[in-house]
């Protein structure tokens, strides 16, 4: 504080001043007292706080002005929910049916839901899931017509090989075999050994989905599928026709208990619909240019003709692997023509 400054901020002029001092030396009693440090700051405080009026002995003293935060928090605590919902929605789903879907049990699939806890759970079942070209044009030799109808063949090939109930239970599969053109020496030769002595080379696997019934048997009517079926003109004008498609078996062991394994195959195959004039077939029937397949949980070892899921002890077993997603149709296949003499460990089932 500047001298000649009252301690409420008015000027004391020089006279007064000069007065103060002489009465101070000379020790009137009434002389006017130099305020003290502390009633200074006290002073200062009180001029720069409004006036609140007395304040009670031990009152409390009064709240502070609330700041504007709870409408940032409101928002911070939404942006979480939608996170948490977001990561992990079975959670949130637990919360409010009061179940627990992180337990294995709540995961397992049973009879009457084989696909719980699966991603194949919201495909579409059998030949829905196999999607067709939105329109079909002319290609080399063959009208728009002709390509539509060679198209909706090529998908009865995938549902009779992979789809019918009977090839499933390990009868031949007749009616795919009757789509093959019978020329075409080097298949027609897998096609005699291979339901009879199969091999890794002649293995009927490479075509056709077949489980054998004393071992294991297709839980339920469905069978989840996601593929597509593309074109484009191959070699000689032909109508080239690629199908990928991974098709998931629910199996449960013949005499066994409840337990379920899905078997999940992932098949490529590329079609020919050959110009009879340029090559040696028969009207309704196409050869096989190639024809790849990535399988889980369907066995490993000795080629038996069948796929042979893994049970119990045999499943932990075979899970030894390198780590596969069964269900990426992005990855290219691995295996190519294999009959899954190497196991790989799925990731989800």
């Amino acid at each position: 504080m500047g001298a000649g400054t009252e301690p409420d901020g008015s000027s004391r002029s020089d006279e007064e001043w000069e007065r103060f001092l002489r009465e101070s030396v000379a020790g009137t009693a009434d002389a006017p007292k130099e305020p003290s440090a502390r009633a200074r700051e006290v002073a200062r405080r009180l001029r720069a706080e409004p006036d609140r009026g007395p304040e009670g002995w031990r009152g409390h003293p009064p709240a502070r002005p609330k700041r504007r935060v709870g409408r940032y928090v409101v928002g911070l605590l939404a942006v979480l929910a939608l996170l948490v919902v977001g990561l992990a929605p079975g959670r949130v789903v637990d919360l409010v049916t009061g179940s627990d879907s992180s337990r294995p049990d709540a995961q397992r699939p049973t009879a009457q839901d084989p696909f719980r806890g699966s991603p194949a759970a919201t495909w579409a079942s059998g030949a829905a899931g196999i999607a067709m070209p939105k329109e079909a044009k002319a290609v080399g030799w063959m009208s728009a017509a002709e390509v539509e109808r060679a198209l909706a063949r090529s998908r009865d090939f995938l549902v009779a090989s992979s789809l019918d109930r009977g090839v499933l239970r390990g009868e031949r599969p007749e009616k795919a075999i009757a789509l093959i053109n019978p020329h075409q020496k080097d298949v027609q030769a897998l096609l005699k050994t291979a339901f009879r002595t199969p091999t890794e080379k002649h293995d009927p696997l490479l075509l056709f989905s077949r489980f054998q019934p004393s071992r294991a048997h297709l839980v339920g009517d469905v069978v989840k599928t996601r593929g597509r079926l593309t074109y484009r003109e191959g070699e000689r004008g032909a109508l080239r026709v690629t199908a990928d498609v991974t098709f998931v078996y629910p199996v449960a062991r013949t005499g066994g208990d409840d337990e379920i394994v899905r078997t999940i195959v992932r098949r490529e195959l590329v079609l020919s619909w050959d110009d009879p004039d340029k090559v040696i077939t028969e009207p309704g029937t196409f050869s096989i240019v190639s024809y790849k397949y990535d399988m889980t949980n369907g066995g490993c070892g000795t080629p038996t003709g069948y796929f042979v899921p893994p049970f119990g002890p045999d499943r932990q077993a075979e899970e030894t692997g390198r780590e596969v997603d069964p269900y990426d149709r992005d990855t290219p296949f691995g295996r190519g023509g294999s009959s899954g003499d190497e196991c790989g460990r799925a990731t989800r089932s």
